[in-house]
């Protein structure tokens, strides 16, 4: 599940990861934005990496992590040093979200640079192979595997990318009139690219995020290539839908 850290309060965040790790979900996230981009844009909001802090010392089960991280908001190597700690805390459970950044207002809310697609994307590639040559120099390193995820659907930069630099892949599609499809065809599209780049296609985990409404779509996401389903909730967070994705999940046997 992931937490949207916007409309709401710290008891409340603490209390909804707790118990959703009880619960026995595969894995907790949240997303690194400054402002709300829904509701009242002066609203709450949270950190992430903050939040991530403390979600990996009160949780146990679970991996954790930014879906997604944007790495125009820190120095990467800053961003690598960061995630080998919060990985250390949870004790080697930190899956590593990246992304190339969308929401402008934030940009210029924090003094940030946002250039173009083109530009977002050259910045985003050159700050990638800066998280992982870091990562690689740190000491202690992380404390687990720290799978590295790319989330997108850009046919030709993104998913290349990911071909070449992830483990795990992540696609939303809550504007697509046939979200199944369409993260089938991208799949595809990044099997593709695997094999111009060289790249074993098994070697990326296809993964998805949803909204409560999209639950019943969940088979057909794992029939499509996904291994992951994330439902992403806002606040007040209904636990009782991750408990119907946790039902799907015992009786697809995964």
């Amino acid at each position: 599940m992931q937490l949207h850290p916007q409309h709401t309060g710290i008891a409340e965040l603490r209390t909804a990861w707790r118990e959703a790790d009880a619960l026995g979900v595969d894995s907790l996230w949240t997303w690194d934005h400054f402002l709300p981009h829904t509701g009242d844009p002066a609203g709450r909001h949270y950190e992430c990496w903050s939040l991530l802090s403390a979600m990996a010392v009160e949780t146990r089960r679970a991996t954790i992590g930014p879906l997604v991280s944007c790495t125009a908001f820190r120095n990467p190597h800053l961003l690598a040093d960061m995630a080998r700690t919060v990985d250390q805390l949870s004790g080697g459970r930190l899956v590593l979200g990246l992304g190339a950044g969308w929401f402008e207002a934030e940009h210029t809310e924090y003094g940030l640079p946002f250039p173009g697609p083109a530009g977002r994307m050259d910045a985003f590639a050159a700050s990638v192979t800066a998280v992982k040559e870091r990562l690689a120099k740190l000491n202690p390193g992380p404390a687990g595997p720290l799978p590295l995820l790319i989330g997108g659907a850009g046919r030709r930069r993104t998913l290349e990318l990911v071909a070449r630099e992830a483990d795990w892949w992540n696609w939303y599609g809550w504007a697509s009139e046939d979200p199944v499809a369409e993260f089938r065809e991208l799949s595809g599209v990044l099997d593709q690219w695997c094999e111009r780049v060289g790249r074993d296609p098994d070697r990326v985990a296809r993964t998805v995020m949803i909204n409560p409404d999209q639950l019943p779509l969940v088979e057909g996401f794992a029939e499509a290539g996904a291994v992951h389903v994330v439902l992403s909730l806002p606040a007040p967070y209904e636990l009782r839908r991750v408990e119907e994705l946790l039902k799907v999940r015992a009786a697809l046997g995964s």
